[in-house]
């Protein structure tokens, strides 16, 4: 059973919560998100704070009740602060750069690689092998940044290709004579 969805989730200054039959809105500074909760899920604003609670004893309903409570968190966070995530490109002659919103990629094949990026989320590229994903949604944020690491890997004898901020890739010992 959840622990962190017994407390009631303390909405922050400039935030407001509405919930309008199973679909709870949170808007900001930011933007506007919304949620569609479970059918076995409740919420309820009330006294500046929003209650999550089960509404039947089953293990789903049990095992929603975290999940739900902790999207209306970051829904929360992303609206006043954003979600920011960085990758790093390595590699030699591998780069990136904007065409109007699209990023273009060249990341050692016989072609450029286009991504364009969804709705709601923005893409910056501070230096060539650098790139800034950030938006509201933490979920979109991540699979966008899932989306481009996917194109090319780092590889575990060089390092090269794209990988996230601060993640460490294992080498191995290349071949011997």
């Amino acid at each position: 059973m959840s622990r962190i969805a017994k407390h009631p989730i303390k909405i922050p200054a400039g935030v407001t919560v509405t919930v309008s039959g199973k679909k709870l809105s949170v808007k900001g500074k930011g933007g506007e998100l919304s949620l569609a909760l479970v059918d076995d899920i409740s919420a309820e604003v009330k006294d500046g704070a929003v209650t999550v609670k089960p509404i039947s004893e089953s293990r789903f309903a049990k095992n929603m009740w975290g999940t739900t409570a902790a999207n209306i968190r970051n829904m929360m966070n992303g609206v006043m602060n954003g979600y920011r995530k960085n990758l790093l490109i390595e590699g030699v002659g591998f780069r990136a750069a904007l065409k109007g919103k699209d990023l273009v990629l060249q990341i050692g094949f016989s072609h450029e690689v286009t991504y364009k990026p969804p709705a709601g989320i923005e893409i910056k590229v501070p230096k060539q092998t650098e790139i800034e994903i950030s938006g509201i949604d933490r979920q979109k944020v991540g699979q966008v940044a899932a989306e481009i690491h996917s194109l090319k890997p780092p590889e575990p004898y060089k390092g090269k290709g794209i990988r996230y901020e601060g993640q460490h890739v294992r080498r191995k010992e290349g071949k011997k004579k």
